[in-house]
């Protein structure tokens, strides 16, 4: 296995550099830039090319790549241009809150989606089965935008209640804090969880199809003990591998959610950047966020 995964980590060398040259490039083909929006917004006094000289935009676009790939490879992601701070800094300020958010869709994914899909398996064809089989089309059809949307929108009008919408950190107040992330990561988690319920009644269906499961049932092992010890087991090699396509995934899904209950997170932040044309923070936002699912995906081919 040595080599495999020292192959697959040598992998990584080219795919980070084509991630960070396409965010490069891609960031600046965004209409309009920074130095506009600061003159026309702001009232900078310097002109154009004074702004773009400061800002280190007036070079070549492959200098300014070359020069941000040298100061990526001695762990400086650049400085913001929109607050002057180091991207770095930025992005491990907000971390914690998209990790936070990203954490317990995973833990409602996994507490709700594995139990329900091994009683469905168990309970084939009866009318609990087809009835969350159906629920379950419906959540994975809805984008978790539109579904984050309704909530607000009808829980405000029918129940006069809206959610917290100022950051209360859990250091602080961990009860707060984790109800303020309760339904975000839950609406996050809806679309995960039909999947994952989906996949593991469909892999427990196949595995209790099994020649060794039919001898564990006349062995006279009992019902729970076949299903966990022998079943579950085996239908879990292909579950670690949705696993982790849907924590790649969920690295991302915070933006929105970020955005709609205003956490102060990478995604929020990172909308923000784009906003401002702030190409460092994007670019280090991307490049993170690229290595993380690079890594994730080499963790599950070794699990």
């Amino acid at each position: 296995m040595f080599p495999y995964a020292l192959k697959r980590i040598l992998l990584l060398i080219p795919t980070l550099l084509l991630i960070s040259f396409l965010v490069f490039c891609i960031a600046r083909m965004v209409p309009g830039n920074i130095v506009e929006f600061m003159i026309t917004e702001h009232s900078y006094a310097d002109d154009v090319a004074a702004l773009k000289a400061k800002l280190g935009l007036n070079k070549p676009l492959l200098v300014q790549y070359v020069h941000y790939l040298m100061g990526v490879l001695q762990g400086d992601l650049g400085i913001s241009l929109w607050s002057g701070r180091p991207v770095l800094e930025e992005i491990v300020n907000r971390f914690p809150v998209s990790l936070e958010l990203t954490t317990l869709a995973l833990l409602f994914t996994y507490l709700l989606g594995l139990p329900v899909g091994v009683i469905l398996a168990v309970r084939q064809d009866t009318l609990f089965d087809y009835s969350l089989r159906s629920i379950s089309i419906g959540f994975l059809s809805i984008p978790g935008f539109w579904k984050a949307t309704l909530i607000l929108v009808f829980s405000s009008i029918w129940f006069k209640w809206v959610p917290p919408m100022e950051y209360i950190p859990f250091s602080e107040q961990p009860l707060s804090n984790l109800s303020q992330f309760a339904l975000p990561a839950l609406i996050m988690s809806l679309a995960f969880f039909a999947g994952t319920m989906r996949m593991t009644r469909a892999m427990m269906l196949e595995v209790m199809r099994q020649y060794y499961i039919r001898t564990a049932k006349a062995k006279g092992l009992p019902p729970w003990k076949v299903i966990i010890r022998h079943a579950l087991k085996n239908a879990a090699i292909l579950i670690i591998s949705i696993f982790g396509l849907q924590l790649a995934v969920l690295i991302g899904g915070p933006v929105i959610m970020e955005r709609i209950f205003v956490h102060p997170g990478i995604g929020k932040y990172m909308l923000d950047a784009i906003s401002w044309w702030d190409y460092p923070l994007i670019q280090g936002v991307h490049l993170i966020f690229g290595s993380l699912v690079i890594l994730i995906n080499l963790a599950v081919d070794l699990l």
